[in-house]
């Protein structure tokens, strides 16, 4: 026991230095950074405040608008706190500021609770509008996957809009690992949005989605390369597609870099895409090709 005791106790010694590599990439705080058990609190609150009665039972009825006020402020209590903890990565943010910054943070995403809502029941309609295996409704919210990862880039993203660094990632890499499907909060999603099934969907940072656009599982919306400065660091610039409105993409197609899907075009299945179309194109790979082969030759 001894033995196992002093290795034990060597290696809490070690672990509880702060190393040269520690040092020089996280930079000392006084608080402790945003909590991703609590933020994934905060998008079940807001799930039950846009789908009273689906993800809180007591929600419904004419309890529904006492419900209602006791998850917003539990929204706030729980919002601005995390806030308070991510405006340490901010910069220009000075910390006696960082209260009431929080604060009023937290209220202006609570005010655009309603806007949110009226978007996730555009993508509610545009799923069942998509999708002939829909019963109703009530199954879209409660089944789809993609629902939920809407959710919660919606809210990122909006956080993002606010200037609020960090929590947005969480808040989207959460429903990464839950649905498998990656949204960046930074991309900009127009109304009436679809994925069907969605495993494996990747849109990028920089994208920009009009209405009416649906996407199958495996699709990659991404950069082709990137810019470096003079330092040697990746420039963050415009790098991803844009699709406008009414464009459907099958399942693992793979569109890179800053080109313009044009409204009402269908890209097919397993494409490879690095240029731009024009509107009501029809973009399908090359079609397969047969070959007889005897003993081994040609191969």
């Amino acid at each position: 026991m001894s033995e196992q005791s002093d290795i034990l106790h060597g290696i809490v010694e070690a672990m509880g230095e702060v190393s040269s590599e520690e040092k020089r990439l996280i930079k000392a705080r006084e608080v402790l950074p945003p909590s991703g058990d609590t933020l994934a609190k905060v998008i079940d609150v807001v799930k039950s405040v846009l789908f009273p009665g689906f993800f809180s039972i007591e929600s419904t009825g004419h309890m529904r608008h006492y419900f209602v006020g006791v998850s917003i402020d539990t929204l706030y209590n729980l919002l601005r706190e995390q806030i308070a903890r991510a405006l340490q990565f901010n910069a220009n943010c000075r910390n006696h500021d960082m209260a009431d910054m929080a604060d009023a943070l937290a209220l202006k995403f609570l005010q655009s609770l309603p806007e949110i809502k009226r978007l996730i029941y555009t993508d509610v309609q545009a799923i069942a509008d998509n999708d002939p295996a829909v019963v109703n409704f009530e199954e879209v919210i409660s089944c789809y996957p993609v629902i939920n990862a809407m959710i919660h880039y919606r809210s990122a993203h909006q956080l993002l809009r606010l200037g609020v660094p960090v929590i947005p990632r969480i808040i989207t890499e959460l429903a990464h690992s839950a649905t498998g499907i990656d949204i960046h909060p930074g991309a900009k999603i127009g109304e009436y949005f679809a994925i069907d099934h969605g495993t494996g969907v990747v849109i990028g940072e920089t994208c920009e989605i009009g209405h009416h656009v649906t996407l199958y599982q495996g699709v990659t919306l991404g950069a082709k390369n990137f810019s470096y400065d003079g330092e040697g660091h990746p420039i963050n610039q415009p790098r991803h597609p844009i699709i406008e409105d009414y464009v459907t993409i099958y399942s693992n197609s793979t569109l890179l870099g800053r080109i313009t899907i044009g409204h009402h075009t269908v890209v097919g299945g397993n494409v490879w895409l690095t240029h731009g179309t024009t509107p009501y194109s029809r973009i399908l790979q090359s079609r397969a090709t047969t070959q007889a082969f005897t003993d081994g030759l040609g191969i």
